[in-house]
């Protein structure tokens, strides 16, 4: 049966269609039959506690002249939408968790929102792989600079992250004694009032930083490794790094097992977890890709499976 799909998300005119998933969802969706619409942030409002949106029919198509065309903008309320794909990119900022209230208000009224609005607003995808410290390696999250710098003594090398950071902005790999760790902590807490991550170091990132999608708890059976490029330690796309489809081994499946009945219980149908050797470090909810690169090596659909789950229920 033909749904309405509305998706929320960064300009569509900006996107690079080769590597988006967003984009692979949306294809999926007009090959389906369902009818698309568009929003951005700006394009959200409450009236009178009713979620209602600026939406514009949208057509995609698989071509990097000209991948998509939209209709005129119309106001209506969100309940009369089927799905919301809310798939805005970090960071989580006020405007972000504000995001959520108007789309749990739309969910309240029957639409589907996919991920649940609650749990992008309370899953941080740093903070969230702490629930699972059987899956993680040491990691201390603080605006303490004495404390941060007793964590980099204790473990000898380490990675410092922002607390709302993607796609590798911001993160430094720091060792014991290094004379630049003072100005990183003063830069990365901002006197105090920014919380700093900081995780043992895992040296098998030269291996790649693994991305495994799950939908509705399961995991697609192959990864996207992420491989660090030339002298770079980062294996994130955006900062060079490569990417390569594997297989999941016995360990990443344990990891997929542990998390996955809370990511069922919370509503997150589509995840990626971030791997690094045999450990966890991060869990991405907001709007997780590699989609388009294990789709082309491997000759599957996950957006296909994705809304097979979505239709099922």
């Amino acid at each position: 049966m033909p749904l309405s799909v509305a998706v929320l998300m960064d300009p569509i005119r900006a996107i690079k269609i080769a590597k988006d998933t967003t984009f692979a969802m949306l294809l999926e969706a007009s090959r389906r039959g369902h009818a698309l619409l568009y929003m951005e942030q700006g394009d959200l409002a409450l009236r009178n506690g009713e979620a209602w949106a600026r939406l514009r029919p949208l057509t995609v198509k698989e071509d990097p002249a000209g991948w998509f065309t939209l209709g005129e903008p119309q106001w209506r309320p969100l309940a009369e939408v089927d799905i919301v794909l809310a798939r805005k990119d970090p960071p989580v900022d006020a405007q972000f968790i504000y995001d959520t209230m108007v789309l749990e208000r739309a969910q309240r009224a029957g639409c589907k929102v996919v991920n649940d609005p609650r749990s992008l607003r309370d899953c941080n995808e740093k903070v969230f792989s702490l629930d699972f410290p059987q899956c993680i390696v040491p990691t201390l999250v603080s605006r303490d600079a004495a404390e941060l710098k007793a964590f980099v003594a204790e473990h000898g090398e380490v990675v410092l992250k922002p607390l709302d950071g993607m796609g590798g902005r911001g993160i430094f790999r720091v060792k014991k004694g290094d004379t630049n760790l003072n100005s990183m902590l003063e830069t990365m807490l901002n006197g105090g009032r920014n919380f700093t991550v900081v995780q043992k170091y895992i040296p098998e990132i030269t291996a790649g930083d693994k991305r495994i999608l799950l939908i509705d708890g399961e995991p697609v059976p192959y990864a996207l490794a992420r491989i660090p490029q030339g002298d770079e330690f980062r294996g994130n796309l955006a900062a060079g790094g490569r990417g390569e489809g594997i297989a999941l081994s016995e360990r990443d499946r344990w990891i997929a097992a542990q998390v996955a009945p809370e990511l069922v219980r919370r509503g997150l149908r589509f995840v990626g977890l971030d791997v690094i050797g045999d450990y966890l470090t991060e869990i991405n909810v907001t709007s997780p890709t590699g989609v388009r690169e294990l789709d082309a090596q491997f000759g599957i659909n996950i957006a296909g499976l994705m809304f097979d789950a979505i239709e099922a229920r």
